[in-house]
Formats: structure tokens, C-alpha cells, sequence
């Protein structure tokens, strides 16, 4: 069964930094696709930021140049550096990892809380 599970959440004022971390078990094999979503209360999840199996990534408008989002493939893992923080980045984070349109996989989500 394969697991996702996040981990680096926490409080931080603006301007500070973090780095999220997400860890896959259950499976030997890379995901296709890994990326960060987010969800503030009231709002829809949204992307953050992706990464493919060869590297390139991409990222939202609202994250562009203040979020670093990279994988480990040997390990399996997905991490997320978050720089000068805002408190419009204040969101529940989830790791996300797919290998094809019918077999998708999310963490469970950690908390980030940026004060003003």
C-alpha cells in the first residue's frame, strides 16, 4: 500500500522560511509526477508546485521565485523550501505523487502558519 507522509509544517512569522518534506512507502518505483498542493479554510486545493521524474518543474503565479520544489528519485522523496513566507501562504500542505490518471496518491497534510 502506498503512503505519503509529510512532515516540516509548523508556525513561522512573514518573511521566515521552511522546508516540507514528504516521504513515499509501499512502493519501490518513482512516481511520474510529484507536487505540492495546498488548502487554506474557505478555498479549493490548489497547486503549489511540480516536479516531473526528469526534473522540470513548474509553480503557481502566487509561489513563483519564493518556493523551491526538487525529488529524490533514488529515495523517493519530494521536499518543498518555502521563502520569505506570507501570511496568504498559511495553508494546509499536501504531497502528491502520481504514476498514471488511475493510480494517484496524497499525504495526509501539515499544517504551515505564517503570522503577520
Amino acid at each position: 500500500q502506498v503512503q505519503l507522509v509529510e512532515s516540516g509544517g509548523g508556525l513561522v512569522q512573514a518573511g521566515g522560511s521552511l522546508r516540507l518534506s514528504c516521504a513515499a512507502s509501499g512502493t519501490t518505483r518513482s512516481f511520474n509526477t510529484m507536487a505540492w498542493y495546498r488548502q487554506a479554510p474557505g478555498n479549493q486545493r490548489e497547486m503549489v508546485a511540480a516536479i516531473s521524474s526528469g526534473g522540470s518543474t513548474s509553480y503557481s503565479d502566487s509561489v513563483e521565485g519564493r518556493f523551491t520544489i526538487s525529488r529524490d528519485n533514488a529515495k523517493n522523496t519530494l521536499a518543498l523550501q518555502m521563502n520569505d513566507l506570507k501570511p496568504e501562504d498559511t495553508a494546509v500542505y499536501y504531497c502528491y505523487g502520481k504514476y498514471n490518471i488511475y493510480n494517484t496518491y496524497w499525504g495526509q497534510g501539515t499544517q504551515v502558519t505564517v503570522s503577520s
